[in-house]
């Protein structure tokens, strides 16, 4: 894994700043709101938020926008390349098998219709002969 990739996946892996992404995702809020937040749904302190969101910076997860005594953070779109990059490297080791589900899944659709059919054209003798 390259260095800005260890350094993401480090911040990732607590449950409070993926929370934080989750609501950056949503778009760009003031670090007040993101404490409100955290403070409700986790019971987390605003001075432990903006620990987590330094970290999150510095691991170039987040941007940070000064205006005036208000603090706005958003998700850092090269942060979030770098990791969606990372995981893309693993996309083919699962298309083969998802493509093989898709597969079944049809096959299985087809083998109703079919099977519907056919019953249907057994109804309709039957009524013929009796």
């Amino acid at each position: 894994m390259s260095g800005g990739a260890d350094a993401a996946f480090d911040a990732l892996g607590d449950p409070a700043r993926r929370r934080i992404m989750e609501l950056l995702a949503e778009g760009e809020a003031p670090a007040g709101a993101v404490a409100a937040i955290l403070k409700e749904a986790l019971g987390i302190s605003q001075p432990a938020v903006s620990q987590h969101l330094k970290v999150l910076r510095e691991a170039g997860l987040v941007t940070v926008r000064a205006e005036g005594t208000r603090r706005f953070y958003g998700a850092d779109e090269a942060g979030i390349a770098l990791v969606r990059a990372w995981f893309e490297r693993f996309a083919d080791g699962f298309a083969g098998p998802l493509d093989a589900l898709e597969t079944e899944l049809a096959r299985g659709r087809r083998e109703r219709r079919l099977q519907g059919r056919t019953e249907t054209a057994q109804d309709r003798r039957r009524r013929g002969a009796a």
